[in-house]
């Protein structure tokens, strides 16, 4: 156990190094805390180096602090036997870039084959009267691969062509069926299961996992504001609660809601879909807006560990209406001491947490922040399919770099 503990030190003083914000100055080197503003003072000694955090100060041992300037710096050993620092290294993260290249120069090809396989998925609604029309599955292709290419209606049906080229749909559809498809509101809990159904060839690889919130916006203008305050036009936003592994990064579960809806009510309906789909969830973490008696059961019920930090004004004693119950607050108080006591190990797991922040950014760089649509209907399933299209690049990249051979269709 002691071994595991130096081991997972040692990574947490690499991931620092890494950074590149380790600093010389007047004697003692300044490295940043990965938990708080502020940095600690580290002393490289040949006898033994000191530093000034708590973990140090608990153990009188090694802490990361001083394994990441040990890593950051090139040392050697004068006449005199001083330590001498001859330079800082530049530390970066090791990339399979064989298996990477792959995975992009076959994102475009592999996405359409994929996504046809989705949409297999989705049950055809009984027709009785009529012009035949589109079949919902194809309608659900193009509008997904609409969003995947970040083109307008009218530009994206150059696609829907080379998609009937390929078999992939029968034939290609009118733009302004994508738009109506997009509107009608019976399409959003069947985007929702494809979301689902194109994380569970992961189920075998992600066992911890992390909640978190983040802002949309729409091309609608809140007039409120302006004219009660006077003050400047602002955009909408529509609200994206997402679980997502911390191991590739894959999305098991959406809420999508108005802009001003609370965080921590999404939590339990997250974590209890993601275990209902089948995975082990080890650890969950998210941060302080969900810090909740409930919450921390909800994840003990699926048999996993909660590591959400504590506001300022929590105590051990969990809510009152929990703390008659006694059960309910035994986890609250004993995560609320663990925390208080072994900060530093307790912020180690929490900091996965910060995975589900690089999902968002690389939802939005990779297929944009701003929803076109103009109904909430509309926005909502154009969000969904953002979703479900990088659901389905992650799985491209688990192709190459985890030999993982997607099945999605069931």
């Amino acid at each position: 156990m002691q071994t595991q503990q130096i081991q997972l030190r040692k990574q947490k003083g690499l991931e620092i190094a890494k950074t590149g914000k380790v600093r010389y100055n007047n004697g003692k080197w300044k490295v940043p805390s990965q938990s708080l503003n502020k940095t600690y003072d580290v002393i490289l000694k040949l006898e033994k180096s000191v530093c000034n955090c708590p973990d140090y100060l608990e153990r009188d041992a090694k802490c990361k602090h001083i394994f990441a300037v040990e890593y950051a710096v090139e040392k050697t050993i004068d006449s005199n036997g001083s330590i001498r620092i001859t330079r800082i290294k530049r530390i970066t993260y090791a990339q399979d870039w064989k298996n990477y290249t792959k995975a992009q120069t076959e994102e475009g090809r592999l996405f359409g084959v994929l996504l046809k396989d989705l949409v297999e998925n989705v049950q055809e609604p009984i027709q009785t009267f009529g012009r035949p029309r589109v079949p919902l599955k194809e309608a659900l292709f193009c509008a997904i691969d609409k969003v995947y290419s970040m083109q307008s209606s009218r530009r994206a049906r150059s696609r829907y062509k080379d998609a009937e080229g390929k078999a992939q749909i029968t034939k290609a559809p009118s733009y302004n069926v994508i738009n109506i498809t997009l509107n009608n509101p019976a399409i959003t809990p069947i985007l929702n299961q494809l979301l689902h159904i194109t994380a569970m060839p992961l189920k075998s690889v992600e066992g911890s996992f992390a909640v978190d919130s983040t802002g949309f916006r729409t091309t609608k203008f809140n007039e409120y504001c302006k004219d009660k305050h006077g003050t400047k036009e602002t955009h909408k936003w529509v609200k994206c609660h997402a679980i997502v592994g911390t191991t590739t990064n894959i999305i098991t579960g959406v809420r999508i809601t108005d802009e001003n809806v609370n965080d921590s009510p999404q939590f339990i309906p997250l974590v209890s879909e993601t275990a209902d789909a089948g995975f082990i969830m080890n650890e969950v973490s998210a941060d302080k807006a969900y810090s909740s008696v409930a919450n921390y059961n909800a994840v003990q019920q699926v048999k996993g560990q909660a590591y959400i930090p504590f506001k300022s004004n929590a105590t051990g004693q969990g809510s009152s209406s929990s703390s008659s119950t006694g059960n309910k607050a035994r986890l609250w108080r004993r995560m609320y001491w663990y925390y208080q006591l072994k900060h530093d190990e307790f912020l180690e797991h929490y900091h996965n947490r910060s995975n589900v922040e690089s999902t968002f950014m690389a939802v939005k760089f990779k297929f944009g922040d701003c929803l076109k649509n103009k109904t909430s209907v509309s926005q909502t399933n154009e969000l969904l399919c953002k979703l479900i299209a990088y659901n389905i690049t992650v799985l491209i990249s688990a192709m190459f770099e985890l030999k993982i051979v997607p099945e999605l269709h069931y």
